[in-house]
């Protein structure tokens, strides 16, 4: 089943200042259209409270919701689906818990883990990074320009989602390569207008 992709995604983080209900109003008021809420430290009881209410939120705007990783939690909330950045993750189990209808995402680092995640056929899209250094994953081997312009060498029709540390002044030339979108997070999150660098964005992509 084909679905939906947007070709920006905005990821929440875990911030002292700012909540991710904050995040995401945020967002979805400077026109979010597609919202990854990434959570790592709360519990699932925690979660799924926050979570009820960040659906909510999305539901008024219309906008889509993915949660990161917390794919066991998606009969208890609101959710269009998940995304999974464990590269080891077993996607066929991951796919028969959460069905065809919800939009299954995954994380790949190199082009034969990208490959193969296409080649399985279980998701539907993949984020592929890091583009840059990234506070905000462990993995810290940044591919930069040159692995993105490898995607036209290679035989790629799943949608591509450059990420990792990705810059405004970035996002011409990743999007002269062979990818699909974008996502980011700090970038936004971090900056002194997030809403107005998240407009900017969508300017940018679309």
């Amino acid at each position: 089943m084909k679905k939906y992709i947007s070709k920006l995604h905005y990821i929440t983080q875990d911030l002292p200042q700012r909540s991710h209900i904050e995040q995401v109003e945020t967002a979805c008021i400077a026109g979010a259209n597609w919202i990854q809420y990434r959570c790592l430290t709360k519990t699932d009881k925690e979660l799924i409270d926050e979570i009820n209410q960040i659906a909510s939120i999305c539901d008024d705007w219309g906008t889509t919701l993915i949660l990161t990783n917390h794919y066991h939690l998606l009969d208890e909330v609101d959710a269009q689906g998940v995304h999974i950045e464990d590269m080891d993750a077993d996607f066929s189990h991951i796919r028969d818990v959460i069905n065809e209808d919800k939009t299954l995402g995954a994380s790949a680092n190199n082009i034969t883990r990208l490959i193969k995640l296409q080649n399985d056929g279980f998701v539907d899209y993949c984020g592929y990074g890091p583009f840059a250094h990234s506070d905000t994953n462990t993995n810290n081997y940044p591919l930069g320009f040159a692995a993105y312009r490898e995607l036209e060498k290679q035989p790629v029709d799943l949608p591509v989602i450059a990420v990792g540390g990705i810059q405004l002044t970035d996002v011409d030339a990743l999007l002269h390569t062979n990818i699909y979108g974008i996502a980011v997070s700090s970038a936004v999150n971090l900056a002194l207008n997030p809403a107005e660098t998240l407009k900017e964005f969508y300017r940018k992509i679309y």
